[in-house]
């Protein structure tokens, strides 16, 4: 099967859920692999170029109503160190990322019941209005859903209003994978994966880009990573909106899952899928290395394992330092880790326009 997959990826030909689980087995060489990624990212970026972002992840709320038993993060309204911030507050946050070069701010929360759609849209417009150049990068799938549940809207009518704020970009967060099984576990207030999809769907119709993630590490068989894949490379095929793929492995500590869960995570395991996905997800223009998720080292390899992208700089993050797992990098930082890997770095937009190179 191995030398027929390669036959494949040396055709350009489009590889079938059988060859991702091959991908996935130990069965294929993990340097092999890699160069198998390689090849097909110098087809899709042929420079060797490796663009980051400037950005920040701050946090309006920690009240959440659905349980995700991965999840240290969140807080049930009531909980003594819930909170809920005003939207001069989040400003502020935006004011301190935006002073120190941000260009985007991915801006997420707990699924709060109590927030009023009103309050989103004054997010919007107050960051538009302030920082122009700043691109509000806001709100998870499952955040639009609880949106329209609380106000009885539709999805549409919901991102409409979104647009309408001056939003234009959603990020890929909250997919963790997209099984039936796997999110009927962990995650079984959120729905089934189609909650996720039918959010992106929408989203791109209306004339947004967004990303793809994929949070793994936990419960999930190489078949439920097959799947997920599958289903946002379909979704692809359809709208053509999803600008990259990032795959992060789960961080368990402070959560449910914390003793529960089998380690599936580390170096390896994270380089395998990020090569598989590269290979599989064939109409996903860039894939990127999560240095913030999988360390530094690990970071620079990826970016010789298919990644193209070396993510952003993440001013300000509080999901994984939850859970106790904190990795920092300046820009500088960036730039440097992204050379040293024998690259060009070359600092890019939310939508991958690129603002500045270096030599």
């Amino acid at each position: 099967m191995l030398s027929d997959i390669e036959r494949k990826i040396l055709a350009g030909e489009r590889l079938s859920p059988e060859d991702g689980l091959a991908l996935l087995s130990e069965d294929c060489d993990l340097l092999t692999l890699g160069q198998w990624a390689q090849k097909k990212r110098f087809e899709k970026n042929p420079a060797r170029r490796v663009t980051y972002v400037v950005d920040s992840n701050p946090n309006y709320t920690n009240i959440c109503d659905t349980d995700c038993l991965f999840c240290a993060f969140y807080r049930r309204p009531g909980d003594a160190d819930a909170y809920t911030l005003t939207v001069d507050q989040v400003v502020e946050k935006v004011r301190r990322a935006a002073a120190l070069g941000a260009t985007t701010v991915l801006l997420q929360g707990g699924h709060n019941p109590a927030i009023p759609l009103s309050y989103y849209g004054e997010l919007i417009r107050a960051v538009r209005r302030e920082f122009p150049r700043v691109t509000p990068h806001f709100f998870s799938a499952s955040e639009v859903q609880t949106m329209a549940r609380t106000s009885q809207k539709s999805l549409e009518d919901v991102l409409t209003f979104l647009w309408d704020a001056g939003q234009r970009t959603l990020p890929g967060g909250g997919a963790e994978i997209l099984s039936v099984g796997v999110r009927g576990k962990v995650s079984p207030k959120k729905g089934g994966p189609e909650k996720w999809l039918d959010v992106h769907s929408a989203a791109h119709r209306l004339g947004f880009i967004s990303t793809a993630t994929m949070m793994y590490g936990y419960l999930e068989t190489a078949e439920d990573i097959v799947e997920h894949w599958d289903r946002i490379r379909r979704l692809q095929d359809e709208t053509g909106g999803f600008t990259a793929f990032i795959p992060w492995s789960f961080k368990p500590t402070h959560s449910v899952l914390e003793r529960k869960h089998p380690d599936r995570t580390g170096p390896v395991p994270y380089l395998r899928i990020l090569a598989a996905s590269r290979l599989f997800l064939d109409n996903f223009p860039h894939i990127q290395a999560s240095w913030f998720s999988e360390g530094k080292k690990t970071g620079q390899v990826a970016l010789h394992f298919g990644a193209d992208d070396f993510g952003g700089t993440l001013i300000d993050e509080n999901v994984h330092a939850a859970a106790d797992y904190v990795n920092r990098a300046s820009t500088q930082d960036v730039v440097t880790l992204i050379q040293e890997a024998g690259f060009t770095p070359a600092q890019r937009t939310t939508a991958y326009e690129i603002i500045q190179g270096f030599q």
